[in-house]
């Protein structure tokens, strides 16, 4: 595809994919076209090696403006409940997939964040927003109430009074807001932003990659859960993560710690390419 036409722009670096939505004519509305598109490129950098962090980002002054009223509801209810139906399913797709992603992602929030925004902002294990970015439902304004998991992400991530606030006003918060909700991690300057979510995916890059992969689905997963369950459960995590990492990195960081004494690991993390 012709990146000067693609509706998602990506690339590579040391080890990080910066995606991108890339529609700022439209503020980066998702669109039938853009949710495949997507999907295409979470399949190409999921099991790329040369990929250990994604940031997910948007072009010009917006993250995502939501779903694109036009192609999204109009155009595709046109096509009656089938047309519906198959737009549901690229759109909730890809947040899924983005939900349980292989390696660890981060959201960059450079700028307007509203509605079905929110579903891939939830799919990203952690989220760096600009303190001018403006986030809102603004569903309500519409006569709607926001679909798509969206009540459910407010829900999940903030209070209630918060998620009542956001759902029923309409009214926009920006990030510093965001961030005191715990809508986002943290809120910089729009000048600062990429150098902190860059300094934060260099975080993760010194960590072991199995591990982080199972962390992040153990966090997810026992929210649900009762204590003996969730016990349990991270108990075979555990074990399974022992299997599938091949460097032995539970090991090696033991051994780094116990004998070398090269690290605290309340500290730092130990050094996972070390042989």
């Amino acid at each position: 595809m012709n990146k000067a036409t693609d509706v998602v722009d990506f690339k590579v670096e040391n080890g990080i994919a910066w995606v991108k939505f890339n529609r700022p004519e439209k503020r980066n509305c998702m669109n039938p076209t853009l949710n495949r598109r997507m999907m295409e490129v979470l399949d190409e950098l999921e099991y790329d090696d040369d990929v250990r962090v994604l940031v997910l980002s948007g072009e010009g002054t917006a993250w995502s403006a939501g779903m694109d009223l036009k192609e999204y509801f109009r155009e595709t209810e046109a096509k009656g409940l089938r047309g519906v139906r198959q737009s549901q399913r690229e759109s909730y797709g890809w947040f899924r997939r983005l939900r349980w992603f292989q390696k660890p992602t981060i959201a960059m929030v450079n700028g307007w964040c509203f509605g079905g925004g929110f579903g891939p902002l939830f799919a990203c294990d952690l989220a760096i927003s600009a303190d001018e970015a403006k986030y809102g439902l603004s569903e309500i304004n519409w006569g709607i109430l926001p679909g798509g998991g969206v009540t459910k992400v407010v829900v999940d991530l903030l209070p209630m009074r918060d998620a009542m606030w956001l759902t029923l006003s309409g009214e926009l918060i920006d990030g510093k807001q965001a961030a005191e909700m715990r809508l986002v991690n943290e809120s910089v300057p729009l000048a600062k932003l990429e150098e902190r979510v860059r300094e934060v995916a260099d975080t993760l890059l010194q960590k072991n990659p199995v591990a982080l992969k199972f962390a992040k689905d153990a966090v997810r997963r026992v929210g649900t859960m009762t204590y003996d369950e969730a016990e349990d459960y991270l108990v075979r995590m555990q074990e399974a993560a022992n299997f599938h990492d091949k460097t032995e990195g539970r090991k090696e960081g033991i051994r780094q710690f116990i004998d070398e004494k090269s690290y605290k690991p309340g500290l730092g993390s130990y050094k996972v390419d070390k042989k």
